[in-house]
C-alpha cells in the first residue's frame, strides 16, 4: 500500500515536470514568431501566452488526452499487471521531461509529442514485445507528422503568396491594407471562436450545434471585422503625408518575375542552342531580380511598408493568442494523459483505457505549462523566431494562423500531432513564398535532425527508467 502511494505522487509530480519542460521548450513555438518580428517583447509574450496556453489546456485539453492513453498501447496486454504498467507511464514522464530539458537547455526546438510517443513505445515495447503495441494507431500518428507541417507550410505559402500580391506588392500598399485589413480581422476572430466555441467548451457543460457555432463565430468575426475598420482609419489620418518617391516599386519585381516563369516555359520546350541562350537571360534575369529585391527592401525602406507592418502586428497578437490557445489544448495530453491512466488504474484496479479526465488535472497541467515557459521558455523562442528565416508581422501573422488552424483541426479529431511540425512547416512555407534565398538551411537541417533523434533518445532514457524504477518498486 505504501509503495503504490508513492508510485502514484511520483506520477504525479513527474507529470508536473513534464508540464513544467512543454512549456519550457514548445512555447517558442507559439510565441517565437511574434518576438522574432517584433510584434511582442518577450515580458508580453509570456503573459499572452501564459493566459492563452492555460485556456486551451482546461477546454479543449481532453480531446487528445484519450489517444496517448490507449490508442499507442493494447491495454488487454496489461490488464493482469496494471501497477507494472504505471510503473512505464511514469518512467515514459520522466524520461521524457528529462530529454526535453537537456533540448530546452541546449536551445533545440524538439517536439514533446515526438517524445512522450517515443517514451511510451519504449516501455511498452520492453514489457509486452512487439505485440503490446497497435501499430496501426502508431501510424496514423506518424503520418500526421508528415502531413501536419506539410499542410501547415501549403496554408501559410498560399496565405502569404496572396498578401504579398495583394498588398506588399502592390502599387499602394497602404490602400490595400484599408481594404483587407478588416476582413482579415473578421477572418482571425472568426476562426478563432468556431474553434472555441464548436464543442470546445464541454469542461463548463456548454454545448453548441454546428449552426450555432457558425453563427456565434459569425457575430465575433463581425465585431472583429468593425473594429478593423475602425482602426485602419487611424492609417488614414498618418499616411496623409506624402511618401518620398522609390526608384523601383515592388510591382516592377513582380512583372519580372512573371517574365521569368514564362522564359522558363521557353527553356522546356525548345532546341539545346535556344536552351543555353534563354539559361543565360534566366541567370542575369534572376541575378538582377535578386538585387531589386534587396534595394526596395519592401518592409525596411519605405515608411509606407512600416506603417503596413505595424497595423499587421496587431493581427499577429492575435494569431499568436491563437496558436497559445491550440498548443496547450493540443500538448496539455502529452502530460496529464498519462497521469490520468495511472489514477484510474488505482483507482478501478484494472487500466481500462478510456480513464476520463479531471478538470483539476487539465487545470493542473495547464499550471504545469505555465510555469515552464515563464521561467526557461525563452532558451528556444528565438529559434523559430529568428533563425529559419527572417520574420516582420505580415510574414508571421500568415505563419502563425495557418499553423493553428492546421493544430486546432488536429485537436478536434483527438490527434496529438506536433506543435513544433506545424509552426516550422508554416515558417517554411512563408520563407519559400519569398524564395529559397529567404531560408536558413543550416537550421532547418539541424531541426530536421533533432526531430529524427527525439523519438529513439525519449525512448531509450524511458526504457532506462523503465528499469530502473521496477527495481525499486520491487525491493
Amino acid at each position: 500500500m505504501e509503495a503504490a502511494l508513492t508510485l502514484k505522487i511520483l506520477v504525479i509530480l513527474t507529470g508536473f515536470y513534464m508540464a513544467w519542460n512543454i512549456g519550457a521548450n514548445d512555447v517558442s513555438n507559439a510565441m517565437g514568431t511574434s518576438v522574432g518580428s517584433g510584434a511582442l517583447t518577450l515580458k508580453k509574450a509570456v503573459i499572452f501566452a501564459a493566459i492563452l496556453e492555460f485556456c486551451g489546456a482546461y477546454f479543449v485539453g481532453a480531446n487528445v488526452s484519450q489517444t496517448l492513453q490507449s490508442g499507442l498501447i493494447r491495454t488487454e496486454i496489461f490488464a493482469l499487471d496494471p501497477i507494472n504498467l504505471s510503473i512505464g507511464m511514469c518512467a515514459a514522464l520522466l524520461g521524457t521531461g528529462i530529454w526535453l530539458h537537456v533540448a530546452s537547455f541546449l536551445g533545440l526546438p524538439v517536439s514533446t509529442t515526438h517524445a512522450i510517443v517515443g517514451a511510451i513505445l519504449g516501455f511498452g515495447i520492453l514489457t509486452g514485445g512487439g505485440g503490446a503495441i497497435q501499430w496501426k494507431e502508431v501510424g496514423t500518428i506518424a503520418m500526421s507528422w508528415i502531413v501536419s507541417p506539410l499542410l501547415s507550410g501549403i496554408v501559410s505559402f498560399l496565405i502569404f503568396t496572396v498578401v504579398q500580391q495583394k498588398i506588399l506588392y502592390a502599387l499602394n500598399p497602404l490602400d490595400m491594407t484599408k481594404k483587407f485589413f478588416p476582413f482579415l480581422s473578421f477572418l482571425t476572430l472568426g476562426t478563432f471562436t468556431l474553434s472555441l466555441v464548436f464543442g470546445g467548451l464541454k469542461h463548463l457543460h456548454i454545448s453548441f450545434t454546428a449552426a450555432q457555432a457558425v453563427s456565434i463565430s459569425i457575430i465575433v468575426g463581425s465585431l472583429g471585422a468593425f473594429i478593423g475598420f475602425i482602426m485602419i482609419k487611424k492609417i488614414s489620418k498618418i499616411s496623409d503625408y506624402p511618401f518620398p518617391p522609390s526608384k523601383i516599386v515592388p510591382q516592377t519585381v513582380v512583372s519580372l518575375e512573371k517574365a521569368m516563369k514564362h522564359l522558363q516555359r521557353i527553356q522546356v520546350n525548345s532546341t539545346e542552342e535556344t536552351h543555353e541562350k534563354v539559361e543565360r537571360l534566366l541567370e542575369e534575369m534572376e541575378n538582377l531580380s535578386h538585387s531589386m529585391r534587396k534595394e526596395t527592401s519592401f518592409s525596411e525602406r519605405s515608411s509606407e511598408y512600416r506603417i503596413v507592418e505595424k497595423w499587421f502586428a496587431y493581427l499577429q497578437i492575435v494569431s499568436a493568442c491563437f496558436v497559445a490557445f491550440a498548443h496547450g489544448a493540443n500538448d496539455v495530453a502529452n502530460a496529464i494523459g498519462p497521469i490520468a491512466a495511472v489514477l484510474d488504474t488505482y483507482k478501478n484496479g484494472v487500466f481500462s483505457g478510456h480513464a476520463p479526465i479531471p478538470s483539476w488535472l487539465l487545470i493542473f497541467g495547464g499550471i504545469g505549462i505555465v510555469i515552464g515557459l515563464a521561467t526557461y521558455g525563452w532558451r528556444v523562442m528565438e529559434t523559430i523566431g529568428r533563425k529559419i528565416t527572417e520574420l516582420t508581422p505580415t510574414r508571421g501573422y500568415c505563419a502563425e494562423f495557418s499553423a493553428a488552424i492546421v493544430i486546432l483541426i488536429a485537436s478536434k479529431f483527438g490527434l496529438p500531432i506536433s506543435t513544433t511540425h506545424c509552426l516550422v512547416g508554416a515558417v517554411l512555407g512563408v520563407g519559400l513564398a519569398r524564395g529559397f534565398r529567404a531560408l536558413n538551411l543550416n537550421m532547418l537541417k539541424d531541426i530536421g535532425l533533432s526531430w529524427i533523434i527525439t523519438i529513439p533518445a525519449s525512448a531509450l532514457v524511458s526504457g532506462i527508467f523503465y528499469y530502473l524504477l521496477k527495481f525499486l518498486f520491487s525491493l
